[in-house]
């Protein structure tokens, strides 16, 4: 056996802990493989039995004890088939749910940092067509090999216990057919897998054309997108017609291979049946024999070449449970404060809002140098921080380090006085309102979406919430109100109804610190407004920090931070970093410049067509 092969084997332990618990439903999987492929290897003796005592003595002395027997034993293996199935698609089941179970549970610990290195696509797979082939594995491959195996065994034990000759005329055939099936195999693994590779194009390409539909319109490229498509599925077509061919070949090699077997049976068995140096059942147990063991040998090689495929996708699942948050708590907190599945919120403390960077510095896992470097900051209770600078420069860092998505590498940050590595990060969000730039609503109702943020809200808490950020006349606006369906990931709602709705769902939950991610970025100027007077209401008394695009929505800010090249270049009160005439200055004069000249365009333009008409 080659390498490859055995790391397939030693791939397996490593899902021990996800199948141990099953191991008697497997035990008795074994058995009944075994079971069943002892009963179809003793099919044959029965006609032995018939055709030596009964036909050939022209005599019904035991035929119908021989009947009855058979008759017995074919409904005892109906009974075996159904339930060796029924144990298989139940084994299978099982082995799914938890791997995938274990997976999306595993994933929910994980921090932003994995899910910036792996896409959408690739996690996917891990969750659901890995996991699918694992169970797989345990279940149907595991019977297959199991019964094959055993039947295999057992006519060649039979065969050489019933005449040697014969038997070792029979399996000279066996090394012939072991070679064959295995060349072909191999070139059958190279050709699925390259169907597998142009499946996961074909995918990526029908996503990309329904996702991208508005961009495809725009640039008119649906014949390119369309060429392409047809392409990649001609390519796949082409490929898959390999496949199946080489396919054909390996049914057809066997097929050859048990016409040979049955070939050789019959002319030296039929000899030794005339020389009446063995008797006419006998040779009919051979031929049964020489025609049926060569499936179940295929299908051996077959699990077996098996396994050096879904070691790949062991191995990736196990890379994906054996991946580690960058953000962990001690075990101490965890007993204390519980954890994200087992929380103890009767012994979390209230949360204030005092924040403090103390002498902290930061660098990315996958960066190349620190983003903060020594950087020591006050927030106290119910103030506004503003962080603003250009698009890239940096201006999530303070926020992840506050939410705790990161670690920092060294130095504390505290809140209320506390490092927030001594309480659970549960703890910790629970008490963060966090709207986002590009705001995610689940699929379902406008209800269930905000009831998120606070699970016992009554649609009068929902109603006030919605009216804070003035988002209840949009909803009221809608055919159901509250009970409308909101889409997959809010794909029935604007842009910027999606997130007045993300905005809402946030104060819905009183959270003691808000951060808004540019939470006006996709709003009108109407809109803007009334948050911006309802950002001034539920930041009262709450400690708010502000990632802003337009800094017309932060000059009212308690402090403000004015981030460049991932350093904190500035910081101060509007009118202080005005003064100073400094980075913030200068992009606060270059918005309202591009402001005034986006004004005088469209002034001119309509101008323009007023004198045309």
């Amino acid at each position: 056996m080659n390498k490859q092969n055995k790391l397939s084997f030693f791939g397996i332990p490593k899902m021990l802990p996800y199948i141990r618990q099953y191991r008697m439903q497997i035990i008795v999987m074994v058995g009944l493989g075994i079971l069943s492929s002892l009963v179809d290897s003793i099919y044959p003796l029965f006609n032995q039995h018939i055709i030596n005592h009964n036909i050939a003595l022209h005599t019904g002395d035991t035929l119908h004890i021989a009947t009855i027997l058979y008759v017995i034993v074919l409904a005892f293996q109906v009974w075996n088939n159904y339930y060796s199935a029924y144990m298989c698609s139940r084994m299978e089941l099982w082995v799914n749910r938890d791997l995938r179970n274990a997976a999306f549970g595993h994933l929910q610990t994980l921090t932003f940092d994995y899910f910036n290195r792996n896409s959408v696509g690739y996690i996917h797979a891990r969750v659901m067509s890995d996991s699918g082939k694992i169970g797989e594995l345990f279940s149907w491959r595991l019977m297959d090999f199991i019964w094959s195996g055993s039947y295999v065994a057992c006519v060649i034990v039979v065969m050489l216990l019933t005449n040697l000759h014969l038997a070792l005329t029979v399996l000279c055939l066996i090394p012939v057919a072991v070679v064959i099936i295995s060349f072909f195999r191999r070139r059958l693994i190279v050709q699925n897998r390259r169907i597998r590779e142009l499946n996961a194009t074909i995918t990526s390409d029908i996503n990309e054309g329904i996702t991208g539909v508005r961009a495809i319109k725009t640039l008119a490229i649906d014949d390119r997108m369309n060429k392409d498509f047809n392409a990649h599925t001609l390519t796949m077509q082409q490929e898959s017609i390999r496949a199946a061919h080489t396919s054909t070949l390996i049914g057809t090699g066997v097929a050859f291979l048990s016409s040979a077997a049955l070939a050789l049976v019959l002319w030296r068995g039929g000899s030794l049946t005339m020389e009446q140096v063995m008797q006419l059942g006998t040779l009919s147990v051979f031929v049964t024999y020489a025609v049926s063991i060569l499936d179940p040998l295929q299908n051996c090689i077959n699990v077996l070449t098996a396994l050096t495929t879904i070691q790949v996708n062991i191995e990736r699942f196990s890379q994906l449970m054996d991946t580690e948050s960058s953000v962990v708590d001690t075990p101490d907190v965890i007993k204390k404060y519980g954890d994200t599945f087992c929380p103890k919120p009767e012994n979390w403390e209230p949360l204030l809002g005092d924040i403090s960077f103390q002498d902290v510095t930061f660098q990315y896992p996958d960066g190349d140098e620190p983003v903060l470097e020594h950087f020591s900051l006050d927030i106290h209770q119910g103030e506004s921080v503003a962080i603003v600078g250009e698009t890239g420069a940096g201006k999530s860092t303070l926020v992840n380090l506050v939410c705790r998505f990161y670690e920092p590498t060294a130095g504390q940050v505290l809140i209320d006085g506390r490092d927030a590595r001594e309480r659970s990060q549960l703890w910790l969000h629970s008490h963060i309102g966090y709207v986002l730039q590009t705001p995610h609503l689940f699929s379902g109702t406008v209800r269930d979406n905000l009831r998120y943020g606070k699970p016992d809200a009554t649609d009068e808490d929902i109603w006030q919430a919605l009216s804070l950020v003035s988002a209840d006349l949009a909803v009221a606006r809608m055919e159901k109100g509250l009970d409308s369906d909101v889409g997959e990931g809010g794909s029935q709602l604007s842009t910027g109804e999606r997130q007045l709705l993300s905005f809402a769902r946030a104060i819905l939950a009183d959270p003691r610190i808000l951060v808004l991610d540019e939470a006006t970025s996709s709003v009108d100027t109407v809109t803007e407004k009334a948050i911006q007077r309802a950002i001034k209401t539920v930041t009262s008394g709450r400690t708010s920090i502000m990632i802003a695009h337009r800094l017309s929505t932060i000059v009212d800010a308690d402090l403000i931070l004015a981030v460049r090249d991932g350093k904190i270049v500035e910081q101060g009160t509007h009118q202080t970093l005005m003064q100073k005439h400094g980075y913030y200055w200068e992009l606060f004069t270059r918005q309202y410049a591009d402001t005034a000249i986006d004004l005088a365009s469209s002034s001119q333009a309509k101008e323009d067509g007023s004198l045309e008409k």
